[in-house]
């Protein structure tokens, strides 16, 4: 089973990317010195507005996920896993999380990849307020 997902966002020049253990997108569009987890701002969709078939084949815990986000000239892939527990509830925020934690936000958990590790072209991309485009790939076996 699989089921794809294409987010429009973009960068904003307080985009730091300097959380240690997340990343976000969030619908918001306006971000704070505060938000080192935020990469992309004014995302077209949050968790909740992701359809049914996507958040059905990831809401299960044998189910992964390949973000691509592609910036300017960067591009760049997250590996992670989905979740029975996920609820993909959230209305503007999306997060990929290093660790288990699952609330509405979650939309990956033990993401091979957080804010502090993404490529430094692709966050001076995204200081440069570029847009960048989040390609989504849920896939589960059956």
């Amino acid at each position: 089973m699989e089921a794809q997902e294409i987010i429009q966002c973009r960068g904003h020049p307080l985009v730091s990317g300097n959380h240690p253990t997340t990343f976000e997108v969030t619908a918001e569009s306006h971000l704070t010195s505060t938000g080192d987890c935020i990469i992309g701002i004014a995302a077209d969709k949050g968790c909740a507005g992701l359809s049914a078939e996507f958040k059905n084949v990831l809401s299960h815990d044998d189910a992964r996920l390949l973000t691509r986000l592609m910036c300017g000239e960067v591009t760049i892939e997250i590996h992670s896993r989905g979740s029975s527990q996920f609820t993909l509830s959230h209305p503007t925020d999306m997060v990929w999380r290093r660790s288990t934690f699952v609330c509405g936000r979650t939309i990956g958990i033990l993401s091979d990849h957080v804010a502090a590790t993404l490529p430094e072209d692709l966050i001076k991309n995204l200081v440069a307020e570029k847009t960048m485009i989040v390609t989504l790939t849920a896939t589960r076996p059956g």
